[in-house]
């Protein structure tokens, strides 16, 4: 079986956040322990499989993410890696639907390259402050908030930038804090660079300590900022050492996201289900 690691929300190699892709031949998922055995030895923050679906419904393909250690219910950046590999492969020419624990997605390519996927949106909860939370991160909160269910992080607003470039969190503590993890976020120092907003996510609760890129981190950072700034189409940088540009579209009750991809491996996985 092919296995392929692509670079996704980048348009160059060894940037962006790499996912690990497999298309199953079969119309079942394997068991789950097989496919965490296999998402830990890929080891990176997500693996996605998928396989088709009867033509018909609601969806093309069913989709599934890994970290190396549990299943999530949400992922931008590999389904965004799925739908690259679906496109430069020929299986899919159009818009693609999937079925996922989160409800049924889509991703629709356009003639540049770029892929737009269609989310729910992550309804944001004002919290308190935790106790401990800002120890934890190593910066000082300007506002908390729930991010719902599927992606389950705290949001927390910096006061700037710099402060979230500066962050060294202490993961063990700041595993406390959420079930997922914690992305910081602050406006940007200068929009004329081509972006809006920054961010950073911090995923210890799901075996990422730093995510590259955090394309569902943007289902909770879009209508965050939409809200702030007084525009539905945004762009945020998440600013990791490999780094990478989501393009960001409100549409209420969905958001869109939009990215570049890069295979940069392609392989043959050595092993039966």
């Amino acid at each position: 079986m092919r296995i392929r690691i692509v670079d996704a929300f980048t348009d160059r190699p060894f940037s962006g956040n790499p996912a690990g892709v497999l298309l199953l031949k079969g119309g079942t998922f394997p068991a789950a322990e097989r496919l965490q055995e296999i998402a830990a030895e890929v080891n990176l923050s997500e693996t996605a499989f998928a396989h088709p679906l009867p033509p018909g419904g609601t969806a093309d393909w069913a989709l599934r993410w890994f970290t190396p250690v549990a299943e999530v219910d949400m992922c931008g950046h590999a389904t965004l890696a799925t739908a690259h590999v679906l496109h430069t492969t020929g299986l899919a020419t159009g818009p693609v639907r999937f079925t996922a624990r989160c409800g049924i997605l889509s991703a629709t390519a356009h003639p540049d390259g770029s892929l737009t996927l269609d989310f729910p949106t992550s309804p944001l909860s004002e919290e308190p402050v935790p106790y401990g939370l800002a120890d934890a991160l190593g910066g000082d909160p300007v506002s908390v908030h729930g991010t719902g269910e599927h992606i389950g992080d705290l949001l927390v607003e910096l006061r700037d930038e710099a402060a979230v470039r500066a962050l060294a969190p202490d993961f063990a503590a700041l595993a406390a804090h959420s079930r997922r993890g914690v992305i910081a976020t602050a406006g940007a120092e200068d929009p004329a660079r081509g972006y809006d907003y920054v961010s950073r996510g911090f995923f210890p609760g799901v075996g990422i300590d730093e995510d590259p890129v955090t394309g569902s981190a943007h289902t909770a950072l879009a209508p965050f900022w939409s809200a702030r700034l007084g525009r539905d189409d945004l762009t945020g940088l998440q600013a990791s050492a490999r780094s990478g540009l989501v393009r960001t579209a409100l549409r209420g009750e969905r958001t869109l996201l939009t990215g570049t991809a890069v295979t940069v491996i392609d392989g043959e996985l050595l092993t039966t289900f």
